[in-house]
């Protein structure tokens, strides 16, 4: 994060957890996985920069829309190392997920209308459904939700 820091200017990990929302456990995490760093005092006591508060605001955003740590941490690495990243800096980064979460938005809303009748139906199984899987041919896509959109098909975020 960058720049000449006074010990004022830290907060314990404490604060942080406080203020974030994070568990300890989950800062240490993102430290190890280089998603956040932290000093250490004489005693070894970890002190964070208060920009790490909006590196966790962004990595909470990211991952609550299913973005994985991979993604997560090649967009962080594209923030300036050397000063305190800006609005301009934040939304250059937001805008390279825009796509995603347009389509994303896309397959919720059509997941969303469909279900309504789907459910209605009352048939409840996609091997016997005549509106959405006429003599399961789903069967011959193989296992799991293949009639899903594919921005909902997508692995579990790491």
């Amino acid at each position: 994060m960058g720049g000449a820091v006074h010990a004022k200017d830290l907060l314990t990990i404490g604060e942080v957890v406080a203020r974030s929302g994070f568990p300890h456990s989950a800062l240490r995490f993102y430290e190890r996985e280089g998603l956040v760093s932290a000093t250490r005092t004489s005693g070894g006591q970890r002190r964070y920069e208060r920009g790490v508060l909006r590196r966790l605001a962004f990595i909470r955003a990211a991952r609550s829309i299913g973005i994985g740590l991979d993604d997560v941490r090649a967009a962080l690495d594209e923030l300036p190392a050397d000063h305190t990243p800006t609005k301009t800096d934040w939304t250059r980064l937001s805008r390279t997920w825009r796509g995603r979460l347009d389509e994303q938005i896309d397959a919720l809303v059509a997941l969303r209308d469909g279900l309504d009748s789907c459910i209605g139906c009352g048939c409840l199984s996609l091997a016997r459904c005549r509106l959405m899987n006429p003599e399961d041919r789903a069967a011959a896509a193989g296992d799991g939700a293949r009639m899903l959109p594919a921005a909902l098909r997508r692995g579990p975020a790491a």
